[in-house]
């Protein structure tokens, strides 16, 4: 499933990195702590957080992931933006906390 499709089954905003839309989902991953994700985070995988600055673009990018959300109405910080657009990593966002976001991933991904 590509990110864009994505979008539009959970009603995501797009706040930047429209030009990595078209990236494919190959799962999920959800962490809070940099370092985790670093580490154990693979290709391909849409990132779930609640961290909103331009650390979690460095390391989206690091790891070639597809997609970041962020939860719980939370907006990125400018430089983020910036930085999403600079790479390619499209910034999404939601309304709802960690949990049912990523119910929703796994539902979708795995039907």
């Amino acid at each position: 499933m590509k990110v864009s499709e994505l979008v539009e089954k959970l009603d995501l905003k797009v706040y930047s990195g429209q030009k990595g839309l078209d990236r494919e989902i190959t799962g999920g991953y959800v962490s809070d702590l940099l370092s985790d994700v670093m580490g154990n985070a693979q290709e391909g995988q849409l990132w779930i957080t609640l961290q909103v600055h331009q650390n979690v673009i460095a390391i989206a990018s690091l790891k070639d992931m597809a997609a970041v959300i962020l939860v719980n109405n939370l907006e990125p910080q400018e430089n983020t933006i910036s930085h999403s657009n600079d790479e390619n990593v499209p910034v999404l966002g939601t309304s709802l906390p960690t949990f049912e976001i990523a119910g929703k991933l796994f539902q979708i991904l795995n039907s």
